[in-house]
């Protein structure tokens, strides 16, 4: 169902348009916790080691196609919200021509350079061939990956969060009995998590696809939204190239973490393993958040109502802070319980380790959950450059860190190098977006 965000009650809109991403969201986190909890019960620490180090660099080039396609709902949403279906529907066919030559040449790269470049992050000898074969069957599969993102972000930018959720439940039901079978009846190891995974996301995609053919008539592409038309990719990669470089930028920042914390050890990798999917589940709410930023914005500058987007913007800052003391709290009460999920009772150093990486990072999730509104709203609004200069402050404190403060601290120094990170670039982003929003009154002003 579409939903047109540029009339009606901004908080309303924001919390109730946020509910079912944030739903999507934790299912999706749901299947790859699934995955994590299977490999280390059914296979052991070291296949989780495994999976572990493939953290970074799965997150290069997810979070690229991630990116992408978040650049390239703007404009679908912006188009939505000015009500100019012809150029919105022209948007979504040149999206899904891009989307295709990219996720080949990406899908190529990546599974050419894996292995080297699990060499070059110190990738521990004992987990390095399974560490490279859950990767290869991954990026094999990103085509998948990047239409299922594409079609859902299409969705969210016509309004309709609800859907996409659904698809992901289904996803992730298909994910889990992918692993309980492939994994602990057939004995694919790690390489049946990873093909778990990929079929699953494959069911997802063709789903969203159905359903959008099916409900929105108004998107049936004709013959002429076909033909290419170069300044439309030139805007889609405008905003689309910088918001995956973003996120390929931030994953840089992470490779050189994962890189000093292989350094440390299985062990020691495991731990950093688990405590990162714990604290990607409990501030899920602050990441659908920013991607309902990312919609409302887009949808309200087409229609030129600034005003709204002021109003969007207190009220999605002070549900951050909540959610983010909210997330602390959750981590306190329940982070040990947590790691014991996914890691055997015997294992107490890794469990340890767990706990302390969590505790540390959760005093910092106000920080992280600036950086979501904030990002998001800034690419809402059209801009490529501001979300990617804070990934580059964020790689710049990050590295800086990793480098820097294990030589003092231990341990406790890898457990801050991102939440330094977020700060700086928090700071960034909220500055920036005050300086956004004059130029865009200025613009307006003059129309």
């Amino acid at each position: 169902m579409e939903q047109d965000m540029s009339r009606g009650n901004p908080t309303r809109l924001i919390f109730f348009f946020m509910l079912p991403i944030l739903g999507g969201n934790l299912f999706q986190q749901l299947y790859s916790m699934v995955d994590t909890f299977v490999v280390g019960r059914f296979v052991g620490v070291q296949a989780l080691a495994a999976v572990g180090a493939t953290g970074a660099m799965t997150f290069l080039i997810i979070g690229f196609v991630i990116g992408l396609t978040a650049g390239f709902s703007v404009i679908i949403s912006q188009k939505f919200g000015a009500k100019d279906p012809q150029s919105m529907r022209k948007a979504i066919a040149m999206s899904v021509l891009c989307a295709f030559f990219l996720s080949v040449i990406v899908s190529a790269l990546a599974t050419l350079s894996s292995k080297s470049l699990l060499r070059l992050l110190n990738t521990p000898a004992d987990i390095l061939e399974d560490a490279n074969a859950y990767l290869v069957i991954i990026y094999l599969g990103i085509t998948a990956t990047i239409y299922y993102n594409l079609l859902a972000a299409i969705l969210r930018a016509l309004g309709d969060s609800r859907s996409p959720l659904l698809f992901l439940l289904i996803a992730s039901a298909l994910n889990i009995v992918g692993d309980l079978i492939l994994v602990i009846q057939v004995g694919m190891g790690v390489r049946g998590v990873a093909l778990a995974t990929v079929i699953s996301q494959t069911i997802s995609a063709l789903l969203c696809l159905y359903y959008i053919y099916k409900r929105f008539p108004s998107l049936h592409l004709k013959r002429q939204d076909w033909a290419i038309d170069w300044p439309m990719i030139g805007r889609l990669l405008q905003i689309g190239l910088p918001s995956a470089l973003q996120f390929s930028v931030c994953a840089i920042g992470v490779m050189i973490v994962q890189a000093v914390i292989n350094q440390n050890g299985s062990n020691t990798v495991a731990a950093y393993s688990v405590g990162t999917k714990i604290e990607q589940l409990v501030t899920q709410p602050l990441i659908t958040l920013g991607l309902a930023m990312a919609t409302f914005s887009a949808q309200n500058l087409g229609s030129g109502q600034l005003d709204r987007i002021r109003q969007g913007i207190r009220s999605a800052t002070l549900l951050s802070i909540l959610l983010s003391m909210l997330a602390t709290a959750v981590i306190f009460a329940f982070g040990e319980q947590l790691a014991r999920l996914f890691i055997e009772a015997s294992e107490t150093a890794v469990i340890s380790q767990t706990v302390q990486y969590l505790h540390i990072v959760s005093y910092f999730f106000i920080a992280l959950g600036m950086i979501f509104v904030f990002r998001n709203t800034s690419q809402g609004l059209g801009s490529g450059l501001i979300p990617m200069l804070s990934s580059i402050i964020e790689l710049i404190f990050r590295a800086l860190a990793a480098v820097t403060l294990p030589a003092m601290l231990g341990y406790v120094g890898i457990c801050l190098s991102s939440p330094l990170a977020w700060i700086a670039a928090a700071l960034l982003l909220v500055v920036s977006f005050q300086l956004q929003m004059k130029r865009l009154t200025a613009l307006l002003k003059q129309k």
